[in-house]
């Protein structure tokens, strides 16, 4: 990239000079850090072309989140208003710098749920429309033909998978449509729910987000930051609700969206794994993705302790 392209396309001063290298990789893309006169900025690079009417609403979600006081970077669009600046080889989108820490599960679970209820009070009239990926199964015979494929394959992970294929099958009979749809980020692990030098936290890679039932995306977050604590679970839904978070878990249905989304991260790692590619440069980083779900996986018995908690909250 040239710095001084990036600060001219999104007026960010003079005097630019940019990381030598990323300075954070995820799956959909790379962040650098970009300095002017005028202050310091992270510059996004997604890994795929990405279109700028896909990404508008995601972009307008944010830009009211933030208005509404929710700890998220804002969003710094170029001189003509768009997203993304088309510099050549790549298209970029610049957000405000904040000074990040390592992901958190163990977060102030009354914080996250104070945060997690700003998310969904944001009124937005236009959103990503509901996706297969947070409330479809990857179905039985999906399961059995990824694990016969990494068994063939040599996967050192193939065995474990194979043992957690039918708690995966069952849990798979508990996902139900949405029933109320409104505007959530959909990716609120601890990787995007970080905290901040500065002592507080910031919700980042708003990318994905879009309809969705918010009591569904409640439980992922029960999941991700109350942990095997019913104490920290009831802390963080008691917050959510006393701030006015309009989601309830209260069925298995309502992990939905954990259910299927975790599945369907877990399939792609795997095959990710059978073929690395851009989102996978190896097969130890797919090893690694496929790993957070094998080493702590979300059982039904882990599921319904949750539900137990939170419905003793109420």
């Amino acid at each position: 990239m040239d710095a001084a392209r990036v600060a001219e396309r999104f007026g960010l001063g003079g005097d630019p000079h940019l990381s030598d290298a990323p300075v954070a990789r995820g799956r959909m893309g790379e962040v650098w850090r970009l300095d002017t006169g005028d202050g310091s900025w992270a510059v996004k690079v997604p890994l795929d072309p990405v279109d700028e009417d896909e990404v508008a609403p995601s972009a307008r979600f944010q830009e009211a989140a933030y208005d509404a006081g929710v700890p998220t970077p804002p969003v710094v669009r170029t001189v003509e208003g768009d997203v993304f600046a088309d510099l050549g080889p790549q298209a970029v989108r610049v957000y405000g710098w904040v000074d990040l820490l390592a992901p958190d599960p163990m977060l102030d679970p009354e914080t996250v749920g104070r945060v997690v209820a700003a998310i969904h009070g944001v009124d937005v009239q236009t959103c990503a429309p509901a996706d297969a990926w947070y409330r479809d199964p990857v179905g039985a015979a999906v399961w059995d033909e990824v694990v016969t494929s990494l068994r063939r394959a040599g996967a050192p992970f193939a065995d474990r998978l194979a043992d957690l294929r039918d708690e995966l099958v069952a849990l798979e009979s508990w996902l139900a449509d949405p029933a109320t749809l409104r505007a959530c980020h959909r990716d609120l692990w601890a990787d995007n729910l970080l905290p901040t030098a500065g002592g507080g936290v910031c919700v980042v890679d708003w990318e994905n987000s879009g309809a969705a039932d918010p009591g569904q995306e409640l439980a992922c977050v029960l999941f991700e930051f109350g942990r095997t604590d019913p104490e920290r679970a009831r802390a963080l839904a008691t917050a959510y609700r006393d701030a006015g978070g309009p989601g309830e878990v209260r069925e298995r249905e309502d992990f939905t969206m954990l259910i299927a989304q975790l599945g369907h991260i877990v399939e792609v790692a795997a095959r990710d794994w059978l073929q690395p590619n851009r989102r996978s440069p190896d097969r130890g980083t797919a090893a690694a993705w496929i790993a957070e779900t094998l080493d702590d996986p979300h059982t039904q018995h882990r599921l319904d302790a949750l539900l137990d908690a939170v419905r003793g909250s109420a």
